[in-house]
């Protein structure tokens, strides 16, 4: 019965789920953001089984609750799934039904970073000269790792010492070329002879999971006893700046915060005025 519901369902939503898709292409999102909109409005749909006329604000909480108790996802994932339902019945439907949903608050976690003894075990214990490299670049540029697989040759600039990336949304920002990277990229790039994307795979560009199979392969040889990922470098790039003394906004701008407020977390992670407090245990 479930399934022939379903079935009469999927095809009388086919005309919306197919202007959905155009609106997504339309708004020039990037295919993480479009794929991620996609699978939770379809997943909505599957999971309340009604016909799109008949959809009102109580059954998306309805979902909301089986996302956050039955799924067990965080408020993070929670909020894109909010996105991803204003997008759809705002943007496509030109419903205001989501109005009055409240997106769940935001998780205060602070993220891991990991020393720079801990990042240098971490790079030596990679692989090979490749590996290394794509370890060194994600740490010493403060990349995403969609932003490492994308990264391409000729966005590299010797002369200048800056790498221009392509970030979040399509946008575009420069980073600094660290000095004791440039040999190894010029090495490395004259020997392999690319002709566009810096790191490739065996048909085309790195993947994201082959990137983060090389992390983890290294975290673990490098006995990394810490909960990371590729990320973890990208946070302690931050962290190590921020410790060094550069004005925050100069970090913002590096990592390609559209908002202060994000690049702050970094604050409550950085031991530079903390390592110079002593604790009253020490005067006992």
């Amino acid at each position: 019965m479930h399934i022939f519901i379903y079935k009469s369902i999927k095809n009388v939503c086919m005309d919306e789920l197919e202007k959905l898709e155009l609106e997504l292409d339309c708004r020039g999102l990037s295919k993480k953001t479009k794929k991620s909109y996609s699978y939770f409005v379809k997943d909505f749909l599957k999971f309340i089984k009604k016909e799109i006329p008949q959809i009102q604000e109580r059954d998306i909480k309805k979902y909301l609750r089986y996302l956050i108790i039955k799924k067990h996802y965080t408020n993070i994932t929670a909020n894109l799934a909010i996105s991803s339902l204003k997008f759809f019945f705002g943007n496509v439907l030109k419903k205001d039904i989501c109005k009055n949903i409240k997106r769940p608050k935001r998780e205060n976690k602070l993220p891991t970073v990991l020393s720079k003894e801990e990042v240098k075990k971490i790079i030596n214990s990679a692989n090979n000269t490749k590996h290394k490299l794509v370890l060194k670049c994600l740490y010493g540029l403060g990349l995403r790792v969609s932003e490492l697989v994308n990264l391409e040759v000729n966005n590299i600039d010797f002369e200048r010492n800056v790498v221009k990336i392509l970030g979040k949304g399509n946008k575009q920002r420069y980073v600094m070329l660290p000095e004791k990277l440039k040999p190894d990229l010029r090495n490395y790039i004259a020997l392999e002879q690319h002709q566009k994307y810096l790191f490739l795979g065996r048909n085309n560009k790195y993947s994201i999971k082959a990137v983060q199979k090389i992390f983890e392969y290294a975290a673990k040889k490098a006995n990394i006893k810490k909960k990371v990922s590729c990320h973890t470098l990208r946070h302690s790039f931050a962290t190590h700046l921020l410790e060094k003394g550069i004005n925050i906004r100069y970090i913002q701008t590096l990592l390609g915060h559209s908002r202060l407020q994000t690049t702050q977390i970094y604050t409550h992670v950085a031991n530079s005025k903390l390592k110079n407090i002593q604790s009253p245990l020490d005067d006992l």
